[in-house]
């Protein structure tokens, strides 16, 4: 089987920021390995020596990302290629794709892989816009283009089942029929950021203190009401945060479209007992910052379907305490969800406090992610686009 990834980074000066190149760089081996030949567009090469790579243009905004296909250069790619299998990972480019392998005369099977949702659903079944993508009134358009993609696509992937379920009602609401299409394949975890907490159990003494928040600092994940329960968490003193500033310095570009990670960076950096760290792109240097906290702290994104980085404390042994919503409701263990700010802090002093607790789930934190192996992902990969 000949696939052709077709990979939108927009992260391009930090790509361990970019959980789509992430994926990418993590699978492609691992799809290899289980037999198919890989190409990857894009504008960084992803995965290792034995796929291929081929140079394409960075978008300038998500907006671009979204919105200016070059079909010509699409047309040019495929027929280079000549691909069993496409995948857009830019979800409403599937149309674009689809006129281009009409053009090309190509009869390749379109799979689609939504990486991100420009919807999701409140506990009412309202259907809520995503913020980070309606600049400018745009939210309703790029859910428009999306439902396009949708149905352009032979193939539809999504991380978990909160995602086929928020997918599902969106497309029904907007006419597209999936039909049988639609197929649940989650995130590889990365192998370099795995450890056993049975064997590393002297790492994971009581004076260990440290929570660590390794999330995007965009207001759309909700940073605010991390900011507010930062303070909360750290007033007693027997708790201490360890940040992610995973984006470093941006491009102009990026923070005239949304320049909250910096500010939520600042306002952290104030606050006391709150340390702010950079991993500057290293994987190494990331492993060792998660390696030295005592548990994780998910997102407050109520649009989540789902979070390479809480998979990625989970890997390390890290126990994750969540707010109850989306598919961290779904993946974390219910008992470390909360729903209060002061169910978060006792959540927090325990894991910190009592040792066999934390023991307990840092266990089921590292078993959770057991069926998350790039090998076992790249099967249900093949599976979903054979």
């Amino acid at each position: 089987m000949r696939v052709l990834y077709l990979l939108n980074i927009s992260n391009p000066d930090r790509l361990s920021a970019d959980s789509g190149w992430i994926f990418a760089d993590l699978l492609a081996p691992a799809l290899v390995d289980a037999g198919a030949e890989v190409a990857v567009a894009a504008p960084a090469a992803a995965g290792d020596s034995r796929c291929g790579f081929r140079q394409t243009k960075t978008p300038g905004t998500k907006y671009r990302a979204r919105f200016s296909n070059d079909v010509d250069e699409l047309v040019t790619l495929i027929r280079s290629e000549r691909p069993d299998v496409v995948v857009a990972n830019q979800i409403e480019e599937a149309p674009a794709i689809r006129t281009a392998l009409l053009e090309a005369g190509v009869d390749a099977l379109l799979a689609g892989y939504c990486h991100y949702l420009p919807f999701s659903f409140n506990s009412g079944g309202q259907l809520l816009l995503d913020p980070s993508l309606n600049d400018a009134g745009l939210g309703r358009p790029v859910q428009l283009a999306f439902a396009a993609g949708l149905a352009a696509c032979d193939r539809v992937m999504v991380h978990s089942s909160t995602a086929a379920s928020w997918v599902s009602a969106a497309a029904t609401r907007m006419t597209v029929d999936l039909g049988d299409r639609l197929r649940v394949v989650p995130a590889p975890r990365d192998e370099r950021l795995v450890r056993d907490p049975a064997a590393t159990s002297s790492d994971l003494s009581s004076d260990s203190k440290i929570g660590i928040y390794n999330h995007r600092l965009y207001a759309h994940y909700g940073t605010d009401k991390f900011v507010r329960m930062a303070r909360d968490l750290t007033e007693s003193g027997k708790v201490r945060l360890r940040v992610m500033d995973l984006f470093g310095d941006r491009r102009a570009e990026r923070k005239g479209l949304d320049d909250s990670p910096e500010c939520m960076r600042d306002q952290l950096a104030a606050l006391p007992h709150v340390q702010v760290v950079s991993d500057r792109g290293d994987r190494t240097r990331y492993k060792h910052l998660l390696a030295g906290a005592r548990f994780g702290i998910a997102p407050f994104r109520h649009g989540c379907p789902w979070s390479m980085s809480v998979i990625d404390c989970q890997g390390m042994g890290l126990p994750v305490i969540a707010p109850r919503l989306g598919w961290l409701a779904e993946h974390i263990d219910p008992e470390l969800c909360f729903t209060a700010p002061e169910e978060a802090v006792a959540l927090a002093e325990r894991l910190v406090m009592d040792d066999e607790f934390h023991a307990l789930h840092a266990k089921r934190a590292y078993a959770s992610t057991h069926d998350f192996t790039p090998a076992l992902i790249a099967a249900r990969y093949l599976e979903a686009i054979s």
